[in-house]
């Protein structure tokens, strides 16, 4: 659905979007391929999820204190990024039990075998990372152009989380 807003909402509704693709793009493709790629700087990997989990944290955080303190439409795209930063961080996780799960299996000392499987645990977590890029990418156009998915409009009724904003 579209709706007329002003250009402060615009600015303020791009704004989840904008940090949910710099923690995509930037963090966990750029900057762990950089730190991975320099032999001299693989012990900084470390950094890529900490920052994650900082965004991630925040992310979540300005997501629930949206509710009370921003107009409904951009409330809205708050909510959008906090459900899709929930899905990220449970595709983790996953990850994180798969990965640990070979390693338990194998005694503590990988071989090869382990070490691929491992590695096959990431698969998913990257396919979900491009997809996520995607689906951010059509939200940010969407804050741009004043639009909300009917899905969202639906989940969260304009009259019952407007503030006096609106």
């Amino acid at each position: 659905m579209r709706f007329n807003v002003s250009e402060e909402e615009i600015k303020k509704a791009k704004w989840p979007h904008d940090l949910f693709l710099i923690n995509l793009i930037f963090n966990h493709i750029l900057m762990f391929a950089a730190f991975l790629s320099a032999s001299s700087l693989w012990q900084w990997v470390i950094l890529v999820p900490i920052a994650s989990l900082l965004i991630l944290t925040y992310t979540l955080w300005r997501a629930r204190r949206s509710v009370a303190v921003d107009s409904w439409y951009v409330m809205c795209h708050w909510q959008i990024c906090r459900r899709r930063s929930k899905l990220f961080i449970g595709m983790i996780l996953l990850m994180l039990v798969a990965m640990a799960t070979v390693l338990l299996v194998s005694g503590g000392e990988p071989g090869p075998q382990q070490i691929a499987l491992a590695g096959a645990a990431v698969l998913p977590t990257m396919v979900m990372v491009l997809v996520l890029i995607i689906l951010e990418t059509e939200s940010l156009d969407d804050a741009r152009k004043g639009r909300v998915p009917d899905n969202v409009a639906e989940r969260f009724p304009q009259g019952r989380y407007a503030s006096s904003e609106d």
